[in-house]
């Protein structure tokens, strides 16, 4: 079975005031185009399906749109709830949506539902589960020693054994390998709390052919291969600018994973960062309809300096200032940091915050912590 990974399209999300659904709608139109070429056979969207609890008209249209579109081609979808959905709101009728093969899990009710597909080596048993926080568990679980998300996650899918020997889960969550954070794109607007109860270790997904996950808008993947975020599939905060976006497409065999592929996806309008000089910047503008966030390095501020900009680029979203003396000078702290070991590093910024340098023994607590997570 072939299936492409998706998560975090978040409908009727906003940047610096531009709307983006227009953006969103040629976004999946771009997907599609890749389950036809590809053969896709299922759809995963693990959360963070719409921006807000309760999403303008248009993207509740623009959803409308895709899973009608997909129900067509006679390819299931399997979506969980996310932090920004309202899982009540994503669970109106999802029993009718079952039967044209859209499953939808919006509330956790105590136990992950199961929607079992079967491809030429028999079943496939995908696991849905809603983002839950830890007190959501425990009131299902009232009984049982949940002290954190860790455990509550936990407990929460050993509710669902035994399974299949070929199982996917599809979950939003923010998910750790040992003490490594995964990598944030810049566009996640909930808090991210990492080694604390807020997070959840990967090694809990071991029994998973496969782990769909959602909440980080990077693609990458969390300790093990495959245990994954397929990231957002547009740029959704100008730190993103310039980074390159995906679907993820995974080949499941007879025995599990053989293969895993992130296909490129080209937005409607790239997000870019342009720095120098507004009259440089606006003389020979190229690909103008682009979202732009401009760094100008005049000397002073310019009067009508957006104005100018916007003349040239008309989707211009954010003008700051650095003067070339100053980027010269920052760029001097940066070099003279990159120059540094990790050690001198973190004695400097423990004495800045703590008045004091470290101790022998918590300067040995720190190198063994760094040489854990290089392990890891």
């Amino acid at each position: 079975m072939k299936f492409l990974h998706l998560a975090d399209l978040h409908l009727g999300k906003r940047v610096n005031g531009f709307d983006l659904l227009e953006d969103q709608r040629y976004i999946l139109e771009e997907i599609l185009a890749l389950c036809d070429r590809h053969g896709v056979e299922a759809v995963v969207l693990a959360g963070d399906i719409y921006d807000a609890a309760v999403p303008p008209a248009a993207a509740c249209t623009l959803l409308d749109w895709f899973l009608t579109r997909l129900a067509a081609r006679k390819i299931p979808v399997l979506a969980v709830s996310g932090n920004h959905d309202s899982a009540e709101r994503l669970d109106f009728a999802s029993g009718l949506l079952a039967e044209q093969g859209v499953h939808l899990a919006g509330r956790f009710n105590g136990a992950p539902r199961q929607v079992v597909l079967n491809d030429r080596f028999g079943p496939v048993e995908f696991t849905l589960l809603p983002f839950v926080r830890a007190a959501t568990v425990r009131h299902y679980m009232p009984e049982a020693d949940l002290p954190d998300y860790d455990s509550a996650v936990a407990a929460a899918l050993a509710a669902c054994q035994p399974a299949a020997p070929r199982r996917v889960l599809v979950a939003h969550q923010m998910v750790v390998a040992g003490i490594c954070p995964p990598q944030l794109a810049g566009s996640e607007t909930a808090p991210l709390t990492v080694g604390t109860v807020d997070s959840v270790d990967a090694s809990r997904f071991l029994g998973f052919a496969y782990t769909a996950l959602g909440h980080i808008h990077r693609a990458q993947r969390v300790g093990l291969e495959t245990v994954r975020y397929a990231g957002a599939p547009l740029c959704y905060h100008l730190d993103e600018c310039g980074a390159e976006k995906s679907a993820t497409l995974v080949k499941l065999g007879r025995r599990g994973v053989e293969h895993i592929d992130a296909l490129p996806l080209t937005p409607r309008r790239a997000m870019r960062h342009l720095t120098g000089p507004l009259a440089k910047l606006v003389e020979h503008p190229t690909d103008t309809g682009d979202y732009i966030w401009a760094t100008l390095t005049d000397p002073t501020p310019l009067p009508d300096a957006m104005a100018a900009l916007r003349a040239a680029y008309p989707n211009a979203m954010r003008l700051d200032y650095q003067p070339r003396g100053v980027q010269e000078a920052a760029g001097g702290a940066a070099r003279a940091v990159r120059g540094k070991p990790f050690a001198e590093l973190f004695q400097d910024f423990f004495t800045q915050m703590n008045g004091r340098p470290l101790t022998v023994e918590e300067a040995r607590a720190v190198k063994a912590l760094r040489e854990e997570a290089a392990k890891g």
